[in-house]
């Protein structure tokens, strides 16, 4: 139940985080239609769920799950896919790890598109 609390916690910072992260970035920097804000949230929660997995590999604390589920899961979920797929590398699963990225990037493409279709 703590882990519950811990992971409801992290995700709400971090999904406030993200927003107004974003939000900041893509109103000071512009880059044409370059999408600045997300793709220095992405970077900086890779970053970081990097950071805190190895941590808590070697330090053992409930924390891990208001860091890494909760506020790298709230802040953005592709942080938790590039920890998945770095995990592949580590573990010399390259075909699945070919798979996964490939898979989720055109089925999830083609999600957003289904979803944008069917909300017309």
């Amino acid at each position: 139940m703590k882990a519950a609390l811990y992971i409801f916690l992290g995700g709400g910072l971090g999904s406030v985080l993200r927003y107004f992260v974003s939000y900041y970035i893509s109103r000071r920097l512009m880059v044409g239609a370059f999408p600045l804000g997300t793709f220095l949230v992405n970077l900086a929660g890779c970053f970081l769920i990097g950071l805190f997995a190895g941590y808590f590999l070697r330090n053992e604390s409930d924390l891990k799950y208001l860091m890494i589920a909760g506020f790298c899961g709230g802040f953005t979920t592709f942080s938790t896919f590039s920890l998945e797929n770095y995990n592949l590398w580590q573990q010399q699963q390259y075909g699945m790890l070919a798979l996964y990225v490939v898979s989720s990037l055109i089925v999830c493409l083609l999600a957003v598109g289904l979803g944008f279709r069917l909300s017309k």
